[in-house]
C-alpha cells in the first residue's frame, strides 16, 4: 500500500462521494418538483443527469488513463460535478426549463467518476493480496451510499426543504475531493511510448471490452442485470400500492435489498469465495433471475424474500465485475474500461426504468417477469468461463 494513503482514507471518500450520487438523484426529483411543481420537469431534470452518462463515462475514462496524477483530473471531476449540482439548483424557477436541462445534461456527463472513475484507481492504493479484499470493501461502499443517499435525501427534504437537499448532497461529493487529489500516480511510462490520441484511446478501450471474452460476457451479463433493476425500480410504486399499503412503502424494497447486498459483501470481504469471479458474475444474475421471478409471485411473503435474495445475488456480482474488470483490463486502458462499464450500467438501467414503466400499468407481474428473464438471458450468455 503506497505510503501516506491508506485504504481506509480512499475508502471514506468513496463511500461520502457515492452517498453524494445517490443523493443528488431523489434530490434533484424532490427540488424540481418542489420549485416548479411540475412532476414531468422534475423527471426530465433526473433523467437530464442520467442518461448523458454513457457519452461521459468513456471519454473520462480515456483522460484518467492518459493522465500522469488521475487523482487530480478525478478530484476536479467531483468539484465540478458537485458545483454543477448548485448550479442547477440555481437556475430552478429562475432558468426556463430549457436552460436547466442542459445543464443536468451537461453535470451528468460526469457521473462515471463516482463509479467506475473510483474503482479504476484500487490497484494504486491495494496492491497483489490485498487486492480482492479491497474490491470487496469498495463494492460495500455502494450498498451503504445506496441505503444512506436516498434516506438523507428525504430526511433534509423533510426538515430544511428539497433544495438544501441537493445542497447536502453537493457538500458531501465535494468532501471527497481531497482523498481523490491525493490518490497515489501511476508508474512513469516509458519514454519511447507516445500517449495514443483520445479518439485512439476511445477505440482501444472499446476493442478492449469487446475482443475479450471474458470482460465482454461479465459486462453483458452485468448490464442486462442492470436493466432488470431498472424495470424492478419502476415496479416498486406500483408494488407498495398494491401489495404493502402505500406507494411510498416500496422504497423500503430497495433498503431491504441494500442491507442483504452489504451483508452478503462483509461475508465475502472476510471469507472470499472459491470460485472464480466470472462464474460469481453469472451466479449473481441467476440469483437476481430468481428473485424477480418470485416477486411476480404476488405474495406479499414470497416479495420479502424476492428483496432478501435479490440483494445476495446484487452485491457479490458487483465484487466480482470489480475483480474481472481488475484481472482483464490493461493499465494503460484500466480507467476506460471502468468508466465505460459503469456508463453502459447506468443506461441499461435508465433504459429499464423507461420499458417498464407502461408496462407495469398494464402488467405488474408480466413487467416483474420480463425482468427476470432480462436477468436470466444476461447470465446464459455462451462462452468460455474460468474455473
Amino acid at each position: 500500500m503506497p505510503k501516506g494513503y491508506s485504504l481506509r482514507f480512499y475508502l471514506t471518500a468513496a463511500t461520502a462521494a457515492r452517498a453524494g450520487d445517490e443523493m443528488s438523484g431523489p434530490a434533484l426529483l424532490l427540488a424540481g418538483l418542489a420549485v416548479t411543481g411540475s412532476t414531468t420537469d422534475a423527471s426530465a431534470l433526473l433523467a437530464g443527469i442520467t442518461v448523458s452518462a454513457a457519452v461521459g463515462g468513456p471519454l473520462l475514462g480515456a483522460l484518467l488513463d492518459r493522465a500522469r496524477r488521475p487523482g487530480r483530473l478525478l478530484a476536479g471531476a467531483l468539484a465540478l460535478y458537485a458545483a454543477g449540482l448548485l448550479v442547477i439548483l440555481a437556475g430552478l424557477g429562475r432558468l426556463p426549463m430549457t436552460c436547466t436541462l442542459p445543464l443536468a445534461v451537461l453535470t451528468g456527463l460526469l457521473g462515471p467518476a463516482l463509479s467506475g472513475g473510483w474503482t479504476a484507481q484500487l490497484p494504486h492504493v491495494a496492491v497483489d493480496a490485498r487486492l480482492p479484499r479491497a474490491n470487496a470493501l469498495d463494492a460495500m461502499t455502494f450498498g451503504v451510499a445506496s441505503l444512506a443517499g436516498p434516506a438523507l435525501a428525504g430526511g433534509v427534504a423533510v426538515l430544511l426543504g428539497a433544495p438544501s437537499a441537493v445542497a447536502v448532497s453537493a457538500a458531501l461529493i465535494t468532501a471527497a475531493v481531497p482523498a481523490a487529489w491525493r490518490l497515489p500516480a501511476r508508474g512513469a511510462p516509458d519514454r519511447d511510448t507516445r500517449p495514443a490520441p483520445v479518439t485512439g484511446a476511445l477505440a482501444a478501450g472499446f476493442r478492449i471490452v469487446l475482443r475479450r471474452p471474458l470482460l465482454a460476457r461479465a459486462t453483458f451479463t452485468s448490464v442486462a442485470s442492470c436493466a432488470a433493476q431498472g424495470m424492478l425500480a419502476a415496479c416498486v410504486p406500483l408494488l407498495g400500492a398494491q401489495w404493502l399499503g402505500a406507494a411510498g412503502h416500496g422504497v423500503l424494497l430497495f433498503s431491504g435489498a441494500a442491507v442483504s447486498a452489504l451483508a452478503a459483501n462483509a461475508v465475502l470481504a472476510r471469507r472470499p469465495l472459491a470460485l472464480a469471479p466470472d462464474r460469481v458474475v453469472r451466479t449473481g444474475a441467476l440469483v437476481q433471475a430468481v428473485a424477480l421471478a418470485l416477486a411476480a409471485t404476488g405474495l406479499p411473503v414470497a416479495l420479502v424474500v424476492a428483496v432478501l435474495l435479490l440483494g445476495v445475488g446484487e452485491g457479490p456480482q458487483l465484487t466480482a465485475l470489480f475483480a474481472v474488470r481488475h484481472r482483464e483490463a490493461p493499465e494503460h486502458l484500466r480507467g476506460q474500461v471502468f468508466t465505460t462499464g459503469a456508463s453502459l450500467k447506468i443506461t441499461a438501467f435508465a433504459l429499464g426504468v423507461a420499458v417498464a414503466g407502461p408496462l407495469a400499468a398494464w402488467s405488474l407481474r408480466g413487467t416483474l417477469a420480463l425482468a427476470a428473464g432480462t436477468a436470466a438471458g444476461g447470465a446464459l450468455t455462451l462462452g468460455r468461463e474460468r474455473v
